[in-house]
């Protein structure tokens, strides 16, 4: 109906610029949630990630992501690892649960990186060691061939962007010995 609300307080004049920024009056002061959750239990809470939140238990990450952070994680949703076929009951030798994890430390940055400081062509390396790039284009931000549909999900430890593509790493660079000519 023409009103802006941010929580339950509303957008009394908007646009006040400012030397460092814009300011947008409002009717009400914003209290912070109470309680937030941690990221793996955040993550369980949004009815869209049981599939990450099985594989990080699957994988012995749940502790890791309590940790005190801050995490950036990027969360496939279900249908995500559906339509990768992820099988977790097919994971059950130390080499295959070594690629889960593998997998999973590939969605994790142990930093804080919210949706307003990506730029295009911005590297982070994950958990895992590996880069992933941001692509932002038309409005649009993709890790990898991953998109970004829902951005910012605070947790008491970081943030989560809800992803639509489970990520998968980079191979590794095959290792030539010393003196090869090939």
């Amino acid at each position: 109906d023409g009103a802006v609300k941010i929580g339950e307080a509303n957008v009394t004049q908007a646009d006040v610029i400012a030397s460092n920024g814009v300011i947008h009056v409002i009717d009400k002061v914003l209290m912070p949630p109470a309680d937030q959750l941690d990221i793996p239990a955040t993550a369980a809470s949004t009815g869209a990630h049981a599939s990450l939140v099985a594989a990080l238990t699957h994988a012995n990450l749940v502790t890791a992501l309590q940790a005190e952070g801050p995490f950036t994680v990027f969360a496939p949703t279900d249908a995500a690892f559906a339509e990768l076929g992820i099988d977790l009951s097919t994971y059950d030798t130390d080499e295959e649960n070594a690629t889960l994890a593998d997998i999973l430390t590939y969605h994790v940055y142990s930093g804080s990186v919210q949706s307003s400081a990506v730029t295009d062509g911005m590297t982070v390396t994950m958990l895992n060691n590996k880069d992933a790039t941001f692509t932002v284009a038309d409005g649009m931000v993709k890790i990898g061939e991953a998109t970004v549909t829902q951005a910012d999900v605070i947790a008491s430890n970081g943030v989560i962007h809800v992803i639509d593509k489970v990520l998968m790493p980079p191979a590794d660079e095959p290792v030539i010995p010393d003196g090869c000519d090939y």
